[in-house]
Parts: structure tokens; sequence; C-alpha cells
């Protein structure tokens, strides 16, 4: 199993995972013309999917995916409260938060998180006896999330913001609040604590999302995850709004 990011920030998301010759995307959040291109770096196309994965209706997760399931006529999986928020969005397959299905070579297990959203989720794959998380757009670890992620050989989780730089950035406060919420995003402790509760000698790949542009920096991110991963074998990779990530193979 394998996983690539194709974007991940506030100004549009989209991450592949790939077993076999199963391909799946979590998240449609690009014009059908920038995911076009982002495919080609990735030396996949959109025709390779077997089906895209939709987290929730928020537009950074979801805005481009009617055009591009139009073009490609590519299955949609979508809670009802995902798919009620996503305008255009047509024939989906109805996503469970609690009962797990079948892709191809990849059995995936959703999972409920908390934010403000209408009914979101995100998921843990596995295939060849290996195991990915992706947790995203998240305000705060839940018991449920490390129940479903502990154990995982690669965790994909949102590094959000700094607090600090949050408390002290241009935002509005209104929008601060939000961020901050139990309902808004995870910062960069909150992440590192769930990566030192999970991690164990199996874990081989961390790989950040969702950094904030105005309210982090890599460097924030890299600093967070060294304070816990001290004597771990794990590797950080972050992943960017602008470019493709390389493929991380898990092993």
């Amino acid at each position: 199993m394998r996983f690539a990011s194709l974007a991940s920030g506030s100004r549009g998301n989209a991450l592949l995972v790939e077993a076999d010759d199963t391909l799946v995307m979590i998240d449609c959040g690009l014009m059908r013309t920038t995911l076009e291109e982002r495919f080609k770096a990735a030396d996949r196309s959109p025709s390779d999917l077997a089906a895209i994965l939709v987290t929730h209706e928020h537009g950074d997760h979801s805005h481009g995916i009617a055009r591009f399931t139009r073009r490609y006529k590519i299955p949609v999986w979508a809670t009802p409260g995902t798919a009620n928020g996503i305008e255009g969005l047509g024939k989906r397959s109805s996503l469970n938060c609690h009962r797990p299905l079948t892709i191809g070579a990849l059995s995936i297990e959703p999972f409920p998180v908390p934010h403000d959203a209408r009914e979101p989720c995100h998921f843990v794959f596995h295939a060849g006896g290996r195991c990915l998380a992706v947790l995203t757009d998240t305000g705060h670890i839940t018991p449920t999330i490390v129940e479903r992620v502990r154990g995982c050989d690669a965790l994909a989780v949102e590094f959000n913001h700094d607090l600090k730089m949050l408390a002290e950035g241009p935002y509005p406060p209104a929008l601060k609040t939000r961020v901050a919420s139990k309902y808004g995003h995870l910062n960069n402790a909150q992440s590192a604590e769930l990566v030192a509760g999970i991690q164990h000698t199996g874990l081989q790949w961390v790989m950040g999302l969702h950094l904030s542009e105005r309210n982090n920096t890599p460097q924030r991110v890299r600093e967070a995850a060294a304070s816990v991963a001290e004597g771990q074998a794990w590797r950080l990779h972050l992943a960017s709004q602008d470019a493709v990530t390389e493929w991380l193979e898990i092993e």
C-alpha cells in the first residue's frame, strides 16, 4: 500500500491511496483541470480511480467533485449529511461512519470525527497486512479516533496551526475561535500528542496535512513532531498546498 497527497491546505485537498491495482482518492477540493495536472505529476490518471471518498462538505474538500465526476464517471462515497451539503453531487453511494466497506484491494473503516460539518468522517485503510489512517479537519482527539488509528503503519494527520501564531495572526476573532475550538482544527501540539500516544515500532510514516499558510510553518510542525519522535523509527513528510508529494510506500 502507498499514498500521496495531491494538495493539502485551505485552498484545496486531495489524497491518493493505492493498493495493487486499486486507486482511491480522499476528497476533491480542486478544480478539475488542476486535479488533472496533479494526477499527471503523480504518474497516475483520473481514469485509474476506483472511487472518491469525501470526508465532509466544506469547499476545500469538495468543491471540484461535481465537475470532476461528471467528466470521469467515478463512484463517490459520502455520508448522507455530507452529500446533502454538496451542490450538484448527483448519484453517490451512502457511507456509514460505523460500517466498513471494501473497494477492490482496500478494506476501509470510516469513523466519525468532531468538526463543524454536517456528518464528517475520516478513514483507516487496510491492504496486504498494512494499515494507513487518514485524519484531517478535526477539532480534538476523541477515544474513538485513538481506538481506530492505534496500530497503524502510517498516519496522515492534520497539523493545522500553531496556537501562538493563530492567536497573534491576522484572522478576525470569530475565525480564531472557530479554528481553535473543539470542532475546528488540530493544532501542532494536539497532533504531536496523538502521534506520541499511538506510535509503536511498526509505525513507518507520519504525513503532516492541512498546514495553515498563515498560522503555521513547516519548521514549527517539524519541531512539534521531533518533540515526540526520540527513539522512534517513523519518518515525517509534510504535504503542501501547491505540490504533489512523492509516493510513500508502506513496507
